[in-house]
């Protein structure tokens, strides 16, 4: 007789072990060492212009090597192709295509210590160094270099708010620490700059200056772990007498005797707000003085955030996709001290605000693909971004266009903050206030700047009357779909006839004859004459681009975009051309934002980023797919210029972290992705805690590209796109991949994108 107890126990002792088993996998897993497969040199050269230092996720603080500035592609301060370092410092900015920031410089020293800049050609007479790639290190939250002209290794970490630098001497009696208040990067510079020594092992001020954004305004403190010996404050290079000096140019000499063990250790807090809030912030996040835990603090706050999307894939894919996911959280950078005070666009200061404060918003670039990103990924931080917005809204006037260290820059064309909100309502963020959002988004929506007058109307924008019109009118139209959207959830019926029509209005600037989006002037002329080649800075009708390239900006209503062309053959004669005219116009200039190109197309310059993804809307799924593989061959490599472009803020990251999943959000608010051919074998994506999206693609290889069938939780799935809603969810998507076209899969109508 079988003993049932018997079979019973060992049936739970069975599944114990088992559970064990997997919960110990589970643990494994979650603690797999992500930031291995990060290398942020990747996008430092050519035109990639990345952040390369110390930081964490989001942080205030990017601490890194500022080299001498040699003109556009140092706009992050560093460059691959530099050799100089003249010190390291607290603020930067990451791929974007104007040089600002760079705050709070600071420089050990051994010797002699100069109150200029060294130069390229001659390091020795003023203050800088020269150094090597083979003496630097790069990980995620660490950065260390060997100084060559002081012998001075330096090792710089970070938490969110606070800088942490290690600095090792040779010589221990002759060791000084050159602070300068008065240089940022390219367009920066100081307007009032101060300095107090506080006690013998701190100090402290504040750096105001101009530039890309008008009135930054950064206060510090810094704390240090060996005595100040003595302490020079200089203006530029006139001394200021006593330990306390307030300038345009204000820099400061310390010097240190004799130190233990080699080394001085710096901890510098800053703030928008005070000098007390920067030491706070030190109190609250860097104590004490373990340099060694803290890189591991930072090394976990990063592997913590890659761990969301988990891969399978070749060496070169997991470097390249661990890298950009890297690279997508630099920013927003968190604005508000570790007590919630921040300064706002108001210049007040709003004390202990309930929401993490957020700045550096790149949107024209980031809400095609990065803010859609994060609404799978970051779901914890989308109503702050949002309550972000409207705080600024609130300080302004507006909803902010580019925003920077609490200022608003204008940069670039629309109004994408309102994509950014309404995209993030439709997916069920709604912790704020949804009425002062709708408030926020159509007061935004009828100014009469760049030529919203002429929109409000329901009137094209002549394009003898402003520049860019043509860049402009379609941006709005994708902002004002978004709007109406939103109207019609709020049952606002009048406001979403009227905004349904303002997003109807990119159909004005087609011309039918030579099927591309042109400048039409107040007579209701096209512009002439007319090249669709040319992409001259500023004389026509584009933003950074040309006809060929604009032609496809209307990813809210790609079907409307296909009626234009009279049928999807035509359609896709056309989009097909995009990618083989290699054509250029004789004696023009391209903009370096022109990159990337595959016939037309410019993969790096982000309006381009959603047109390979069009032909699943007109039943050709597979020409995307073969575009996609291309895309990342090309352009997307494990080299020091592994981006094609500006890496802006991390858009040039998402659309390779979405599209290496297998998707793409070419509509940035309905809630819709588009499939293309996924780069990885599997993706996992970890909503939350307990809610993970699986997809598994069989079969993957270089050659097996093409999607044959698909499955979703087990069943066919005969749909060329994925919603939100699936991936919130959680579940399984299985693609099964081939080297030759499918005749069937997606191309019905019924499973075309919605």
């Amino acid at each position: 007789m079988i003993n049932s107890k018997l079979i019973f126990s060992g049936v739970l002792i069975f599944n114990l072990f088992c559970g064990a088993v997997f919960s110990q996998k589970k643990k494994i897993e979650n603690t797999v060492n992500y930031t291995q497969y990060v290398d942020p040199i990747i996008g430092s050269a050519g035109h990639g212009h990345v952040f390369v230092g110390a930081n964490v996720p989001f942080g205030a603080v990017q601490l890194g090597p500022v080299n001498i500035f040699e003109g556009w592609d140092w706009c992050s301060g560093y460059n691959y192709a530099s050799n100089t370092i003249l010190g390291f410092t607290h603020t930067h900015l990451s791929g974007t295509g104007i040089g600002d920031l760079n705050d709070i410089l600071v420089l050990p020293v051994s010797g002699k210590v100069g109150l200029t800049k060294g130069t390229k050609e001659d390091m020795e007479n003023g203050y800088g160094s020269y150094f090597s790639h083979k003496n630097e290190i790069t990980k995620p939250g660490y950065y260390s270099v060997l100084l060559d002209k002081y012998k001075i290794k330096a090792e710089l970490t970070a938490s969110e708010r606070v800088g942490f630098h290690k600095y090792t001497f040779e010589n221990t009696n002759d060791s000084h620490i050159l602070i300068d208040l008065a240089d940022g990067i390219g367009w920066d510079r100081p307007v009032k700059t101060f300095i107090k020594k506080v006690s013998d092992t701190k100090i402290e001020g504040y750096r105001y200056s101009t530039g890309w954004a008008a009135d930054q305004r950064i206060y510090f403190a810094m704390e240090f772990s060996e005595p100040i010996s003595n302490m020079m404050v200089y203006d530029s290079t006139a001394v200021v007498e006593g330990t306390e000096g307030e300038g345009l140019k204000i820099k400061a000499v310390l010097d240190f005797k004799t130190l233990k063990n080699k080394q001085i250790l710096v901890k510098v807090g800053i703030s928008p707000v005070s000098t007390e809030n920067a030491s706070a912030n030190i109190k609250a996040e860097i104590p004490d003085w373990n340099f060694d835990a803290i890189v591991k603090l930072a090394d976990s706050k990063w592997n913590k955030e890659l761990h969301k999307v988990q891969i399978k894939a070749d060496e070169k894919t997991m470097k390249v996709f661990y890298t950009s996911l890297y690279h997508t959280m630099f920013a927003p950078s968190i604005f508000n001290d570790a007590n919630g005070d921040y300064r706002g666009t108001d210049k007040k200061v709003y004390e202990k605000a309930n929401f993490t404060n957020y700045t550096t918003f790149s949107l024209w670039d980031t809400y095609r693909g990065l803010h859609p990103l994060y609404t799978i990924t970051q779901p914890e931080k989308i109503n702050d971004i949002v309550k972000s917005f409207l705080a600024i809204y609130e300080q302004q006037g507006r909803l902010p266009v580019w925003h920077l260290m609490g200022n608003e820059t204008n940069t670039m064309n629309g109004n994408h903050s309102i994509a950014v909100i309404v995209d993030a309502y439709l997916k069920g963020y709604r912790d704020y206030d949804i009425n002062l959002a709708y408030e926020a988004i159509k007061k935004t929506a009828m100014q009469t700047r760049d030529g919203m007058d002429y929109v409000q109307k329901l009137e094209y924008i002549p394009a003898d009357k402003l520049l860019e019109s043509v860049g402009n009118a379609l941006e709005y139209a994708i902002d004002d779909y978004c709007i109406a959207l939103m109207a019609k959830s709020l049952n606002k019926t009048d406001d979403y006839n009227y905004f349904t029509k303002r997003a109807n209005l990119y159909k004005q600037y087609f011309d039918k004859e030579t099927t591309f989006m042109r400048g039409k002037l107040t007579n209701g002329n096209w512009r002439t004459p007319f090249n669709p080649l040319s992409s001259a800075h500023r004389k026509d009708d584009y933003v950074e681009g040309n006809a060929w390239q604009y032609t496809w900006l209307v990813p809210q209503d790609p079907y409307g975009l296909i009626d234009l062309f009279g049928s999807e053959e035509k359609f896709i004669a056309k989009l097909d051309s995009l990618f083989l005219l290699t054509d250029k116009v004789e004696g023009e200039d391209v903009s370096p934002d022109i990159s990337g190109l595959i016939g037309q197309y410019a993969h790096g310059n982000e309006p381009n980023h959603h047109i390979p993804y069009l032909y699943a809307y007109a039943g050709q799924p597979w020409k995307t797919a073969k575009l996609i593989r291309e895309i990342d061959d090309k352009f997307y490599s494990t080299k020091p210029d592994g981006l094609c472009g500006n890496e802006d803020l991390g858009q040039m990251s998402a659309w390779y972290i979405l599209s290496s999943m297998g998707f793409y959000s070419v509509n940035p608010a309905n809630g819709i992705y588009v499939l293309g051919s996924p780069l990885v074998n599997k993706a996992i994506i970890h909503h939350t805690k307990d809610i993970s999206f699986t997809i598994n693609a069989v079969n993957n290889s270089a050659s097996n590209i093409y999607i044959q069938k698909a499955e979703y939780n087990g069943k066919p799935y005969t749909k060329s796109y994925i919603t939100q809603d699936m991936i919130v969810k959680g579940g399984e998507l299985k693609l099964y991949m081939g080297n030759k076209p499918s005749a069937t899969w997606g191309v019905k109508k019924e499973d075309r994108p919605q």
